[in-house]
């Protein structure tokens, strides 16, 4: 038994995890055309190694065109489909850690340099750039293209391209999806009144701009195995005035809730380039707090959250039912392994990292 939340087992629909630490998806935009390298074998063989109780592969783009970078993961061909495919079968040789991904379009916000080149738009006609897409023609920043408002035709491929995303997840044995409709890419922008103004059936109201961020869910949904979890990332505000806000969020999740999702996984902001976020750690706990309150489906909450003490709270006080962990894993890979020893509870290990179980935490690898 468990002397920790933090510790004790979570189930995600019929997926039951060993601990309630994610490793939350991080881009790392070293991809070549949408496929992974060798640098994703060896990162994400780190992060899977690391006594986690799930693995979240990082924003993985749906389509070309739906990348954020042109080093973006994408899983829309049978090439992308191939490495990662390569890079699963390396890291599963190592490690039996649950391994969900994350689907995304990122719509206005594609389409970008990568982050240590600045991480500007890249204009269409430049090496690297494409037109971007979004519910309306308003761009991120007043200096950047404006993308072209999507058409009916247009959503439907872009639906389409989700399905097929989650058939080649499901395929690759990929144990959970996760869909990006958070940090202001493309199903966020359509939540929105920020960035939604659209006059049909897709924007104005809280029910239309929550239309197609659910078509989408319910098409992933039925396509992805029914015995594997899909779960949702969402920004629980959008830090500016007349924005996405946490009621809104609240609804969001509530039917979410109706329609089968497993998880909400609960960040913010991203959408407003002129967001003033109130940075400091635990910033996003009360988000999840409030979504947890509202709806009976397990809550993560994720967000400068690094210490053990401070993970453990947010489960204890119920403010969330699992956290994430994203730079901190970048940081310390091994930061459940720690918080374990600090806990003195045990975590898995790979049999040729057992030798180094430290002689004070005796029980640490079982």
């Amino acid at each position: 038994m468990s002397a920790t939340r933090l510790f004790s087992p979570v189930t995600l629909g019929k997926l039951t995890l060993d601990n309630r630490i994610v490793i939350a998806p991080m881009c790392t935009y070293s991809a070549e055309e949408g496929r992974m390298t060798d640098w994703h074998m060896m990162h994400l063989g780190m992060l899977a190694t690391s006594g986690a109780g799930i693995l979240t592969i990082e924003a993985t783009a749906v389509s070309s065109e739906g990348r954020i970078s042109y080093a973006d993961v994408g899983l829309y061909s049978d090439d992308a489909e191939r490495a990662m495919g390569r890079v699963l079968e390396g890291i599963r040789d190592m490690s039996d850690m649950p391994i969900a991904i994350q689907l995304a379009h990122a719509g206005r916000k594609a389409s970008t340099e990568v982050p240590w080149k600045g991480g500007a738009q890249i204009a269409p006609d430049a090496e690297g750039g494409w037109k971007t897409v979004a519910p309306s023609a308003i761009p991120f920043r007043g200096s950047y293209d404006p993308p072209t408002a999507l058409d009916a035709q247009s959503l439907v491929r872009i639906r389409e391209a989700f399905v097929d995303a989650a058939r080649r997840a499901a395929r690759l044995g990929i144990d959970a999806v996760q869909i990006h409709a958070a940090h202001g890419y493309l199903l966020h922008q359509f939540l929105s009144p920020l960035s939604n103004q659209r006059t049909d059936n897709y924007g104005g109201s809280l029910e239309n701009r929550m239309r197609f961020p659910l078509e989408v869910f319910d098409a992933v949904r039925e396509e992805f195995s029914a015995d594997r979890p899909v779960t949702v990332r969402v920004s629980a505000t959008d830090w500016a005035e007349g924005g996405w806000d946490v009621e809104q969020t609240i609804a969001f999740s509530k039917e979410l809730e109706k329609r089968g999702c497993s998880a909400i996984h609960v960040s913010s902001g991203g959408l407003a380039a002129h967001q003033n976020i109130t940075l400091g750690p635990n910033y996003q706990v009360p988000f999840a707090r409030a979504i947890k309150a509202e709806t009976s489906i397990p809550v993560i909450a994720v967000g400068l959250i690094t210490e053990f003490e401070q993970a453990e709270a947010i489960l204890v006080t119920g403010d969330a039912d699992m956290v994430a962990i994203a730079r901190a894993a970048l940081y310390d890979p091994r930061w459940p392994w720690h918080a374990a020893a600090h806990f003195g509870e045990t975590v898995r290990a790979a049999p040729q990292y057992l030798r180094c179980q430290p002689r004070q935490f005796k029980s640490l690898f079982g």
